[in-house]
Order: C-alpha cells, then sequence, then structure tokens
C-alpha cells in the first residue's frame, strides 16, 4: 500500500510538472500580455498544487456552523488551546491555517474557517468554495440537532467530491442511553438526495471541550468538599479515524486532489484561451478549409487527394493548439483526429468514404481522355462535389477540435485525467478514494 501511495505521488509529481512545462510559454516576456493576465490564476494553482505534493502536505479543513466547536476541535487535535474559542458567536473571522505533527511522516495543515451561516450571501460561498479547493480532507463540526442550512451546507460539501468526516461535538451533553439514536439519525444525513447514506466511519462523536463537572474532594482531616473539575477532550476516536486514513491513502488523496485542482485549472486556461482567440480561430479554420478544397479538388491520383486531405486536418489540429498556447505533438494530433472521426457518428467516416469513391472516379475520367470535353466536364464536376465534401469535412474537424482544446492539456501518458483514471483503477475497496471514483469521474 505504502508503494503504492509512493506511486501516486510520483505520478501526480509528473503530470503537474509537465503541465507547467507546457504552460511555461504563457509566461514568457513577448508573450500574449493580455491571455498570460487571463491565465496567471491558475498558472499559481498548478504550482501551489505541485508545491503541496513536494513537501507532502495534506490539508484538513473544518466546517461548520458557529458555536458548534470547530475550533475547539482543532485545538484538541492539537493537544493545545492555540485557535481562539469563547462564548461569543464568531470567535473565527476568516480561515486560519495551523500545522499539526501527530508523528506521521505527511505534514498536516489544519484549516479553521468562519460559521458558514455568519458569513453573508456570496462572500460565504466563495470562502467556502476556497477552502474547499484547497483541502485534502473535510471535517464537518455539528453538535445537537442538524438544522436546514447545516444539512444543506452539508450536501454541497459532500458533492465537493472530497472524503468528509462528520465530526459530533459536544457528546458529553447527552446521556449513553441517547447516543446510538443520535448516531443512527446522523447516519442517514443524505439519504433521499443525490448524496449517499454516510459510512459507519465517516461519523465520529467528541468532546473537544467537555463541560466542567462537580467533583467531591474528600481531604486527609476528613473533611469534604465539592470543585468543577474540567474533564480532559474526548478526542482520541477523531484522531486515530484521521491517521487511520491519512495511513491506508493519505499520499493518494494527496495526489488525487492536486490533479483534480489542475485539471479544473488546465480546463479553465483552455476556455479563456478559446475564448480569447475565438476570431483568429475561426479565420484559421476557414483558411484550411479553403486550402484542403482546393488541394483535394485539383490532385488528379485518388489516394494522393485523400492523404493530403488528413495532412490537412492534422495540420489544421496542431495549428490551432498553437494558437492557443497548448501543447500537441503530430503523434497527439492524430490520436485527437482519430477520436474526432469517431465520435461523429460515423458521418464524417462516411464522407471521408464518399470522398475516396469520388477520388477514384475523377482519376479514371482524368486517366480515360484528357482531351474529352466531356470527360474535362465530368472532370470538374467531381471536383468541385469532391471539394465541397473535404472543405466540410475540415471545417468540422476545426469545429470538434476547438471542443476537445477547450478540455486542456490533459492528453498524453502524463496527461492529468489519465493520471487521475491510472490511480482510481488502482485503489483498494475499502477506501475513501474507492468510495469516491464515480464521482470523481473515471475518463471525465
Amino acid at each position: 500500500m505504502k508503494n503504492q501511495q509512493e506511486s501516486h505521488l510520483n505520478r501526480a509529481r509528473a503530470s503537474l510538472r509537465q503541465a507547467l512545462s507546457w504552460y511555461g510559454n504563457l509566461r514568457k516576456p513577448g508573450f500574449d500580455s493580455q491571455l498570460a493576465g487571463l491565465v496567471k490564476p491558475e498558472i499559481q494553482v498548478l504550482t501551489a498544487n505541485l508545491n503541496k505534493l513536494d513537501y507532502n502536505t495534506v490539508c484538513i479543513a473544518a466546517f461548520g456552523l458557529v458555536s458548534r466547536g470547530k475550533s475547539a476541535v482543532l485545538n484538541a487535535l492539537l493537544g493545545q488551546k492555540i485557535l481562539q474559542t469563547g462564548p461569543l458567536n464568531g470567535v473565527t473571522q476568516y480561515p486560519r491555517s495551523i500545522r499539526w505533527n501527530p508523528g506521521v511522516k505527511i505534514e498536516i495543515e489544519l484549516i479553521d474557517t468562519p460559521g458558514l451561516d455568519e458569513i453573508a450571501g456570496e462572500s460565504r460561498a466563495q470562502m467556502a468554495r476556497e477552502v474547499t479547493r484547497q483541502a485534502d480532507l473535510i471535517l464537518f463540526v455539528v453538535s445537537g440537532d442538524i438544522t436546514r442550512i447545516e444539512y444543506e451546507a452539508l450536501l454541497k460539501l459532500r458533492q465537493a467530491q472530497k472524503p468528509l468526516i462528520l465530526v459530533f461535538n459536544k457528546i458529553d451533553l447527552y446521556p449513553d442511553t441517547d447516543k446510538a439514536a443520535i448516531y443512527a439519525n446522523l447516519q442517514q444525513l443524505g439519504a433521499g438526495s443525490s448524496a449517499k447514506p454516510l459510512k459507519p466511519d465517516e461519523i465520529v462523536m467528541v468532546a473537544a471541550e467537555p463541560a466542567p463537572i462537580e467533583v467531591r474532594v474528600e481531604y486527609a482531616d476528613g473533611r469534604e468538599d465539592y470543585e468543577w473539575e474540567t474533564p480532559p477532550p474526548q478526542i482520541e476516536e477523531l484522531q486515530q479515524t484521521i491517521l487511520k486514513i491519512l495511513n491506508r491513502e493519505g499520499r493518494s488523496l494527496l495526489s488525487l486532489n492536486a490533479l483534480v485542482q489542475a485539471r479544473y485549472a488546465e480546463e479553465s486556461i483552455a476556455a479563456k484561451t478559446v475564448e480569447l482567440r475565438e476570431k483568429q480561430a475561426e479565420d484559421l479554420i476557414w483558411q484550411y478549409t479553403k486550402y484542403k478544397a482546393l488541394a483535394v479538388a485539383l490532385n488528379p491520383i485518388a489516394f494522393l487527394d485523400i492523404c493530403g486531405g488528413i495532412v490537412a486536418d492534422l495540420a489544421l489540429i496542431r495549428s490551432l493548439s498553437q494558437l492557443y498556447g497548448l501543447p500537441m505533438t503530430g503523434y497527439e494530433a492524430g490520436k485527437l483526429l482519430k477520436t474526432i472521426l469517431f465520435s461523429s457518428g460515423g458521418l464524417l467516416l462516411s464522407e471521408l468514404g464518399s470522398s475516396f469513391v469520388l477520388g477514384f472516379g475523377k482519376s479514371a475520367i482524368a486517366i480515360s481522355n484528357a482531351e474529352n470535353p466531356l470527360n474535362i466536364t465530368a472532370f470538374a464536376g467531381t471536383a468541385v462535389t469532391q471539394a465541397g465534401i473535404a472543405g466540410y469535412g475540415a471545417y468540422s474537424v476545426g469545429q470538434a477540435a476547438q471542443v476537445y482544446l477547450k478540455k486542456g492539456c490533459s492528453w498524453g501518458e502524463l496527461g492529468v485525467s489519465n493520471v487521475i483514471e491510472e490511480i482510481l483503477r488502482e485503489v483498494e475497496s475499502d477506501t475513501i478514494l474507492y468510495r469516491l471514483q464515480q464521482e470523481l469521474g473515471m475518463g471525465k
């Protein structure tokens, strides 16, 4: 398992280094400054995630409503009161991160967040999205009955495709007879919606700051007195759950999250580039459409005009990728053209077949009698028809190539999408990643 995790980590590193190398031209002096400014946030995401992989840093973020004890839970994990807590709502005003060293090889960063019901509107949503994006593991802290806001927030966080532990805090306030009922109710969260009920190991009960209890004190002289004493935190179960997950699949979780973020970043870079260069791309497609149609029409040799048309399509795909500043080799262009041909519902393949038949007909006419005016007219008519088919094919290939290029540079052996699929295929059935693999989308 450890060797497998190291393999996942190394492949993820290689994939992100390749992505940054590919997009390095966007940061070079003299390149389109407007585009470089637009994609700067995405380049920063790629760099930040590579740094996380290099430093082996797992981020664990705590979410919840105000007064649920998020900061207290993290303090209990840390073993000391570093994060401020108190009876007033909103003690935590902004996300804050603290390093936690529980004695494992992985670096762990705990992120405390403000109450989800305290930050208004879009600011709250933006904060939650940003922290969730960074997090490799999410702690959702509740206490008492689950409110509608908590339920909706929990569902949204589960849709973020990250492993999540539901932490029921302040369990010391409930008698043992109620704990089983609380546990059963928590398990059903998500049932009846697109989310599945929580698994037993996704729920942990803790008492981060147990309420003081009155204890009787007996002195040596026989006197008795009563004092208030604060019990130690009940946090061991949560600590062991986290460490079990990290030991079992921590590096794989880290790798997968970095790759998913890289995929989003690459798709965003490609989409911004395509949008910025839409007019230039349209002109380029029409230029290749005219050239291909003319070349196919004038070539009297059937096999060569078909080959020339394919070469023109490959050149068009590579020219589009160069226009967008996206890397693509001739081999990758060929794979993309093959994908486009077979994903067109057979339309482009049938057009290619028609052009092949017309090409042989055109060649036969040219050979039979070039001096016969009727044959020349027939040759011209066939050539015009074949040119129309070739031009239509080139335009269709160009439009389809744009759609694929918008997905970013996820192709190739170390492309992020391929590495994501490889990791998901290798995960064990008893891991969180195995449960998440459908949501993470193999082949997405």
